[in-house]
Parts: structure tokens; sequence; C-alpha cells
């Protein structure tokens, strides 16, 4: 497993645990959740895996084992025992606060919505991912974008040994991990959604389409992409409406986040076999788009895109101090203003718009709108 530093994922988790008394780590299978909890050093009574057998009969009486322990108790897998929900929230509430509790899970619609209910308050969520570009450094851009963030995907000693272990997760996730959640659905039928998924990457949404191509209705089309999102595997970008009299688009524009799993389901094995495919472009938006939230910690309720039934979009909206910002992705060797660029910044009053490019430098373009390097994306903060 890696050992690369996650200084701000690290950050993050000591300053949730300094003020909440449980916090919970949420991410896909194999981001890294167990690693960097690892770092954290507690007594091993402290420390339950719930996939593991002999943890699972430790806490077969969860009351009175959990109410022993004191300082830092972690619970990895909770999704496997949601039924600790109601018991956490007891403990948390005792006076002195005696310990405080990271749980660590699977995304699962169930866990987030047993810790909401259950936890109401005394809970804060960090979501977590893959690797980022501020992790690994912005050198190695051409071999995270083509293999993505999981650890094990990224660090793999060849491309095919990539290719394989994220061939392995994806059947993982299907026929395994889906149903733990407590989902109820075809493993096979919903690996021929994700695959038509992935042709959408970076389009807006259309159920209807992909419905009567996979012939199943377009309510079973939303509910599996919800469950996709909910699994952290597939992003949602909601459409950024205003008042404006323009006809404008109102289905979310759709993403694999991560780009590793995105190229595997379509069939994309090399650089060169990326660089030669139709959804090259789309593959550098979706990319660049998770860097950058990725990096700047934004949440899904956090950002929107824009787009016109005219034509005219923008690919990511984000306010911050009142102001409102616009990124645009572009995966070109010279970047230049774009006529949508033009149009978002005067309709939606944008303070300033950024073209993300795979360069190495920022700088203006023209007043109000700038180029934003990859490189520079680690170092980049709001005006």
């Amino acid at each position: 497993m890696s050992d690369i530093a996650r200084h701000s994922l690290t950050q993050s988790l000591n300053a949730s645990l300094a003020h909440f008394r449980v916090t919970a780590l949420l991410g896909p299978r194999q981001c890294g959740k167990t690693t960097l909890a690892r770092a954290f050093v507690v007594p091993r009574e402290n420390y339950f895996d719930l996939e593991d057998p002999l943890d699972q009969a430790r806490l077969a009486n969860p009351r009175d084992v959990l109410g022993e322990l004191r300082g830092l108790v972690i619970i990895d897998e909770f999704q496997q025992q949601p039924d600790l929900f109601p018991i956490l929230r007891v403990l948390a509430d005792r006076k002195g606060v005696p310990a405080r509790f990271l749980i660590l899970g699977s995304a699962s619609p169930q866990l987030i919505k047993g810790a909401s209910e259950s936890l109401a308050g005394r809970v804060n969520f960090i979501h977590m991912g893959g690797l980022n570009c501020e992790e690994v450094g912005t050198d190695s851009r051409n071999l995270l974008w083509l293999r993505g963030g999981f650890p094990e995907s990224y660090l793999a000693n060849s491309d095919a040994v990539s290719c394989s272990w994220r061939r392995s997760f994806i059947r993982t996730f299907l026929y395994q991990d889906i149903p733990s959640f407590g989902i109820d659905v075809s493993p096979e039928r919903l690996r021929r959604f994700w695959i038509m998924a992935a042709h959408y990457h970076g389009q807006t949404w259309n159920s209807s389409a992909i419905a009567k191509s996979l012939d199943i209705s377009h309510t079973t089309a939303r509910s599996y992409l919800d469950i996709l999102t909910d699994s952290y595997v597939m992003r949602q970008v909601p459409p950024f409406v205003t008042n404006l009299k323009k006809r404008l688009v109102k289905a979310p524009k759709v993403y694999l986040r991560d780009s590793g799993l995105l190229h595997s389901l379509l069939q994309i094995e090399t650089l060169a076999d990326l660089q030669s495919h139709p959804r090259y472009g789309a593959s550098w938006e979706g990319f660049a788009l998770e860097q950058l939230c990725s990096v700047l910690g934004l949440e899904a309720d956090e950002i929107f895109f824009w787009g016109t039934h005219g034509g005219a979009e923008m690919d990511l909206i984000v306010e911050r101090g009142g102001k409102r910002y616009g990124f645009e992705f572009k995966v070109t060797e010279k970047p230049s203003v774009t006529h949508s660029m033009t149009i978002a910044k005067a309709d939606l009053e944008l303070e300033k718009v950024y073209l993300v490019y795979p360069g190495e430098l920022s700088f203006p373009l023209r007043d109000g709108m700038e180029t934003l390097g990859y490189a520079r994306i680690p170092e980049f903060g709001f005006p």
C-alpha cells in the first residue's frame, strides 16, 4: 500500500476528532481509508475491523466493550454492523467525553442515512477519494490521469497490472460491495449501465435515452445512477439555474469520479489508447474537475455547471465569499478564450473565469479570464 502522505485529509481528520464526538470517514473500498486511520496510534483493543471474525466476536456485547474504552476508538468497515449506531449515540452523549470514535465505511446510502439519523449533531462526515495531484505531485500527471487515484492502481508496476487491478475492482464492486449495501440489483445489468454511463461521461444526463438502450424504465435508469453516485464512483453536477430568460439545460452532467475506472470501462489501457480515443477531451474534463474539487475540498453541494440550449456552457460554477467563479476544462496546448467563456462571464456576472488545461503555467487571457495550468492546481486559491 502507498506511503504517500495525505496531509490535507490528515489535517481534516485531526480537526474533526478535536471537535466532534464521532467522525465518519467515507469513501469507496481501496481508496486508502484504513491506511490513513492506522496512522493514528491506538491500543489494539481500541481498533475494530468488522470484516475480521475476531473483532466481530469482540463486539458481541458492544455496549459493554465500547463503553470501557478511553481515548480514540476506530471502527473499520462500519457498514457491516449498522446496529451500532444507537449504541454510539449513547456513548457519544456521556459526560466528559471519555472516548471519541472514528468510523470508516465503504460508501453506502444506508451508512450515511443511518449515521445522519442516529448521530445527528454528533457526527462529522469526511469524504475521501483516491490520490490527487497535490499528494503525488504534478509531474506524474499522465500516470495519475491514465490509471486513476486508487493507490493500488496508481502504484502498480505496469499499465497492464494497473488495468488488471481495476477490472478486479469493478467486478468486486458490482458482485460484492453493492449487495453488501443491501441493494438488490442485477450485477450484470448494473455493469452494462455503468459502461453506458461511461460513454456519457462529461455530458448532460438523458435517462430516457439510456433506458431505451438498456431496455429498462427511465426511473430504473435514474435509480442506477443514484446508486453509483451514492457509492462515490460517479458524480452528478447539477445545473446552475438563474432567473435568466435563456432556455437553460436542467439535467445534471455526469462523470465517473475516477479516471482509471472510466478508462477501464471504455477499454482504454495505455496513454496512446487514451490520446486516440473519441472521449479524450471528456476524460480530461472529468479528471481535471475531480482534481480541482479534491484539492480545494469542494463538496458535492457546492459545485454546479451552466449550459443553455443555444450551446453556451461553463463546466463548473463555484460560489465563494459572495462571488461567483467559472471553470472551463480543455485539453489543449494553446489555451484561448472561448465563446462560451465570454457569454457565461457576462450572463452570470462571474468574478473570474479560469481555463484549466494540461500545462505548467497560469497566465491572463483577457480581463477577468485566465488560464490555470494543471501544475498550478495545488497552489490555487480563490482571489
